[in-house]
């Protein structure tokens, strides 16, 4: 008994000093899910791809506690709810951020596509809403102030976390959004077919195509948002940043986009474009200027 306790100290010990750590999303029963011989698959060859999550997680990444500033934001990494794109649009993001002492924590959410979720399109929106209650819960002791916690998404990553800022109830609902190249609607005129596919099917209804078409659920609670786009972004079309501003604007919602002429898709930190490499900063210096 006193080694069991003795290591059950170590391990409490270590979740309070350790500046990165991984913790389980559900660590009991992860909801809206059945029994699959799906395991979980990671491929680095080039950037990490993780796919067919089964059992979802945040990763913690955490500034000094002198150097925190009291904000964190919740990652979603992109991939068309296929893959997540797990260091380029989250690790690598997270580490950046906490350069600035804020407080970064990555999730790793289920992807709709896989055979594990009973209602696909309700799985990653719930991971989100858990994050944001786990991140809340443990704000104190992670030097963190529960009324600044936002979330960030890149590309589909982008659809989900502007999902979690237009679908929320008090606990849940960020108190700010930057969305990065996001997917946000589900119109087939200017959609990414591959996340629409994949979140809500190849034939959906009308009812899903509006429920996650998000410019059309702003309203004046809407967190304040951050957007940037580029205008020759040939997988998600800057429509889609275009029309979320304009209903931020429309119900008064705090809002500041870039717009950059050049730059494709999924460019993440953007540090060989030079023309790109800035927009980091516009984003920190944003967060430093929010209420």
């Amino acid at each position: 008994m006193r080694t069991v306790i003795t290591i059950t100290l170590v391990l409490i010990n270590f979740t309070v000093i350790a500046q990165n750590f991984t913790l389980p999303l559900w660590p009991d029963e992860v909801p809206n899910s059945k029994s699959t011989s799906i395991e979980e698959y990671s491929d680095s060859s080039d950037i990490v791809r993780i796919s067919k999550v089964i059992n979802p997680t945040i990763d913690v990444f955490l500034p000094s506690k002198q150097n925190a500033t009291g904000q964190a934001v919740i990652i979603c990494p992109g991939g068309g709810y296929q893959i997540l794109a797990y260091d380029w649009e989250g690790t690598d993001v997270a580490k950046f951020l906490n350069g600035h002492g804020i407080a970064a924590i990555v999730l790793k959410y289920r992807l709709p596509e896989n055979e594990s979720n009973i209602d696909p399109h309700k799985s990653p929106l719930m991971d989100a809403q858990q994050a944001m209650k786990l991140v809340r819960k443990n704000a104190s002791s992670w030097n963190i102030d529960r009324s600044k916690v936002g979330i960030m998404g890149f590309s589909a990553g982008g659809h989900l976390a502007s999902t979690l800022g237009t679908h929320f109830d008090e606990i849940t609902r960020p108190d700010f959004m930057a969305l990065i190249y996001p997917v946000i609607s589900m119109n087939s005129e200017f959609t990414h077919m591959g996340s629409r596919n994949n979140l809500i099917g190849k034939n959906p209804s009308n009812h899903l195509v509006t429920l996650y078409s998000n410019e059309l659920q702003v309203n004046t609670n809407t967190p304040p948002t951050f957007l940037l786009h580029a205008s020759d972004d040939g997988a998600v079309p800057v429509e889609n940043s275009l029309v979320f501003y304009k209903a931020l604007v429309k119900n008064k919602v705090p809002a500041e986009m870039h717009i950059y002429p050049e730059g494709g898709h999924g460019f993440s930190l953007a540090l060989e474009k030079d023309h790109l490499a800035d927009w980091p900063d516009l984003l920190i210096q944003w967060l430093k200027n929010l209420d």
